[in-house]
């Protein structure tokens, strides 16, 4: 480990049982961003003794196996795989007819602005269920699995604890959090409202009214499972404040939106640097599902027309119409997700901005 690092764990006494549960020295996670984290970000993270998490979301089990082999080779490091465990609604002829009319806006959406897209019909829609990815992760014996948008199924839970797998689960309210900690889930990522990207909402449709720092203290009191907070975490203040409030691992993802080794374009970096508070909404119109992200022309549009899809169905629609923004440097099209907390936008890497993190919560916190 280097001795910078090896130095300020044994100063600030971070060692709690996240660090001993995730054998890493700093219990901070790297948010696994779909779009944004990449090996070589999960492999920074790493290098400055904390998790670093790679986001598969729904990609298809061999897609997963590329994505972790990618990763192995640039750290040897812990590393956590996220995934997205939700339910898939069944074609039926009302979303048909519903798919066709978002599809039949949307080109006329596309043409409007002189964007050539070709929008997939619903039966060449490619799902991939998270059980598929299961199996992929356990042939790669991963030992650190996360997951969003849901409960793993109680077989899966069974069968990664018998490998010795570490779970982490999203929660957004006491009440999954308890469901969570039922299920004999390790460590609870508990997601504030002031998070940026998909919520993980899956106890009900609604969304939280609750502050983020509000729900972390009931959840603390509701549960004996270690706690991850996330949520406008972007300084020492702010992560303070979250340990103070029954936080023992802390999870961070605007902040590092801009660094060396994230997956946005200049012009997403760029928009997102230029990002005002009034800015930053909670949509559905991307992906089906609530997500905090920057407001632009497509969220404008694609709230008022009222014709928005279930997720995944909505995200599949979506995605070629972002790929041929993004090809445009279009930002009025594409989702740029962060988080209602506007701080500085760094380019250093992920080592440099997580080193700087652990730094200035030590000296605030005179340690």
């Amino acid at each position: 480990m280097d001795r910078h690092i090896e130095n300020q764990a044994s100063t600030m006494k971070w060692t709690n049982d996240i660090t001993r549960l995730l054998g890493i020295d700093f219990p901070i996670v790297q948010a696994p961003m779909f779009g944004v984290t990449t090996p070589e970000m999960v492999a920074a993270a790493g290098t400055a003794g904390c998790l670093g998490s790679l986001a598969l979301a729904d990609l298809h089990a061999d897609q997963c196996r590329d994505a972790i082999h990618k990763t192995r080779m640039l750290t040897q490091r812990p590393f956590a795989v996220n995934l997205f465990v939700h339910h898939i609604p069944a074609i039926d002829d009302r979303l048909r007819t519903d798919y066709a009319e978002a599809t039949a806006w949307m080109e006329q959406l596309a043409q409007r602005y002189n964007l050539a897209v070709k929008l997939p019909a619903i039966d060449d829609l490619a799902m991939h269920n998270y059980a598929e990815q299961i199996e992929a992760i356990m042939d790669e014996n991963c030992k650190i699995v996360s997951f969003t948008f849901g409960n793993l199924d109680p077989q899966s839970i069974a069968r990664l604890k018998s490998k010795g797998t570490v779970l982490i689960g999203t929660c957004t309210s006491v009440k999954e959090a308890e469901l969570l900690a039922q299920a004999d889930i390790d460590i609870i990522c508990v997601q504030g409202i002031e998070a940026g990207g998909h919520r993980g909402t899956f106890a009900t449709e609604d969304i939280p009214a609750i502050g983020g720092l509000s729900l972390l203290a009931q959840v603390s009191e509701a549960v004996q499972v270690p706690l991850l907070y996330a949520g406008g975490i972007y300084n020492a203040k702010t992560l303070l404040a979250a340990r103070a409030l029954g936080a023992n691992g802390f999870q961070i993802g605007s902040l590092l939106l801009g660094s060396a080794e994230s997956a946005l374009h200049d012009f997403e970096k760029d928009r997102s640097r230029r990002a005002k508070e009034s800015d930053i909404v909670l949509t559905k119109s991307f992906s089906g599902r609530f997500a905090r992200g920057i407001k632009n022309i497509f969220v404008d549009e694609s709230e008022a027309s009222g014709l928005i899809l279930p997720y995944p169905y909505q995200n599949k629609l979506t995605a070629e119409l972002r790929k041929v923004a993004r090809s445009n440097k279009l930002s009025e099209f594409v989702n740029i997700w962060m988080g209602q907390s506007i701080s500085e936008f760094s380019g250093d890497s992920t080592t440099s901005i997580i080193k700087r993190l652990i730094e200035q919560t030590e000296v605030l916190a005179g340690l």
